[in-house]
C-alpha cells in the first residue's frame, strides 16, 4: 500500500488525529495518577481507624470461597467424566 497522501488537508487531519490521541492518553494517564494517590490515603486512612483488618477478612472470605467452589466443581467434573467413560 502507498502511505502518501493525495493533499496537504488530509496530512494534516492525520496530525491532528493523532494530537487528540496523545492527549487523550495523557489525560487518562494523569486522572489514573490521581486515582492511585487518593488509594494510597484512603488506604492509610483505613489502617489507622482499623478497618483494613474488616476488608482483609472480608476479601479472604471471599477468596476460600472461591476455591472451595473450584474444589467441588473440579470433583463433579472428574466425576462425570469417569461416568462417560465407563457408559461408552
Amino acid at each position: 500500500m502507498d502511505c502518501k497522501f493525495k493533499s496537504e488537508d488530509e496530512e494534516s487531519k492525520r496530525k491532528n488525529i493523532l494530537q487528540m490521541i496523545t492527549r487523550f492518553f495523557l489525560s487518562i494517564l494523569f486522572i489514573a495518577c490521581s486515582y492511585a494517590s487518593f488509594a494510597q490515603s484512603l488506604g492509610d486512612n483505613m489502617r489507622g481507624n482499623g478497618k483494613i483488618y474488616v476488608v482483609v477478612a472480608v476479601l479472604v472470605t471471599i477468596f476460600i470461597g472461591i476455591i472451595l467452589y473450584l474444589i467441588r466443581l473440579d470433583r463433579k467434573i472428574t466425576k462425570l467424566e469417569k461416568e462417560t467413560k465407563i457408559n461408552h
